[in-house]
């Protein structure tokens, strides 16, 4: 799940918000508002409504930013690199930029956001009870409530044991464990997760035709969501294994064509090296690689009619550019292919000087050239020439 805009950094880790985060901000802000609220105390003036709504919705956000960077605190003490947070429609996801080293750091990364969940869920339950006892049975008794509530929920949900879920990777953590082979767990766990997707949708389905509308939609999407990501799971993890082994150097593109950082942007335009084949250029200033230049971003700066600036002014920088080394396994930069780079990867030797770079072709390239080989040699892996 591709970011919108950035909120910031919290320990290092770069927080992203997608827009459909305010879809369902919108929809649990009203609902406090318009119902829940004026439904338990009813006579209060609607601003007010409003107002402990958005605040609450704020909060059930910032529970979920909690959640996640729990999971990103454990995975970067297991040596797991976070590439970032972004909340979403469905709450929000750690971006992990390499499998778990081993099943016991898969158990606690996956296992400690359902707890946080639910020591919060504790917390705000303890908090509402005292609000009780110390002001009665107010607004903002009743908002702390519903966050002690949807907080135990989500840590419930979460735990259930179907991939994409916390849940999911709890039980690939045991399956990983009891069978040693990590892609049996990954398939095991996403076999759950499409069980779960078609159990949810159908259970929508029906609730539709009760009369549920809006709730039976919610679960049709759930559902579908959960499905998709499973399917997608399952189809990642294989081809991490059929990758398993090859090397960057193996899979790149040597000698990629490159932007010079103090060229305008118009006169590469009018005249763009080696044709029209290429759709990312990286940035390198006398034989030092500085950044990389993406057709997204120069669709971006010519929209903005800023066609005059610098190449070196518009790049992303190379703090932001995805990198790696020619002996590096293409497996292990997979996870990291996504975000503003257009899923290339610059290729530095020690010496940090670029000799290649990976797009999604090259990778496409080798699965074909791989898969075509599994027939005839069983599980060997071969090289792709």
């Amino acid at each position: 799940m591709r970011e919108s805009f950035a909120l910031g950094h919290i320990a290092g880790i770069r927080i992203g918000v997608n827009w459909s985060v305010l879809f369902i901000f919108t929809v649990i802000a009203l609902g406090l508002a318009g119902g829940r609220l004026p439904a338990a105390h009813p006579g209060h003036p609607w601003p007010l409504y409003i107002a402990v709504g958005l605040v609450t919705a704020v909060v059930f956000f910032g529970s979920l930013l909690a959640h996640e960077l729990a999971h990103a605190v454990v995975a970067r003490g297991y040596g797991v690199p976070v590439e970032g947070i972004v909340l979403w429609l469905f709450g929000g996801v750690a971006r992990m930029g390499q499998e778990a080293p081993n099943p016991r750091a898969e158990l606690r990364i996956a296992g400690v956001g359902p707890l946080v969940s639910l020591a919060l869920g504790v917390i705000f339950a303890g908090f509402a009870w005292l609000l009780a006892g110390l002001t009665g049975v107010t607004l903002a008794t009743e908002a702390v409530a519903w966050l002690a509530g949807i907080n135990i929920l989500l840590a419930l949900f979460n735990s259930l044991p179907a991939a994409p879920l916390d849940g999911g990777r709890l039980l690939r953590a045991f399956l990983w464990w009891r069978t040693g082979d990590r892609l049996r767990a990954v398939q095991g766990a996403s076999t759950a997760g499409k069980v779960m997707g078609w159990a949810l949708m159908l259970l929508g389905l029906y609730a539709v035709l009760l009369g549920a509308a809006f709730s039976g939609l919610w679960l049709v999407l759930i559902g579908g969501f959960i499905l998709a990501a499973a399917t997608a799971e399952a189809s990642q993890a294989q081809v991490r294994d059929v990758l398993s082994g090859v090397p960057v150097r193996d899979v790149m593109s040597p000698d990629p064509v490159v932007a010079p950082p103090g060229l305008r942007l118009e006169d590469f335009l009018r005249d763009p090296p080696a044709g029209y084949r290429h759709q990312s250029f990286p940035v390198v200033d006398e034989d030092t690689p500085v950044g990389l230049l993406t057709l997204d971003r120069v669709r971006e700066v010519v929209a903005e009619g800023r066609e005059s600036a610098l190449i070196g002014d518009i790049m992303l920088p190379l703090s932001e550019t995805l990198t790696a080394g020619p002996a590096d396994s293409v497996a292990d930069i997979l996870p990291r292919m996504e975000g503003d780079t257009g899923g290339r990867v610059l290729v530095l030797d020690d010496g940090g000087r670029l000799v290649g770079i990976v797009s999604p072709s090259d990778i496409n390239r080798a699965i074909a050239w791989l898969m075509s080989t599994l027939p005839r040699e069983g599980a060997a892996r071969r090289t792709p020439p």
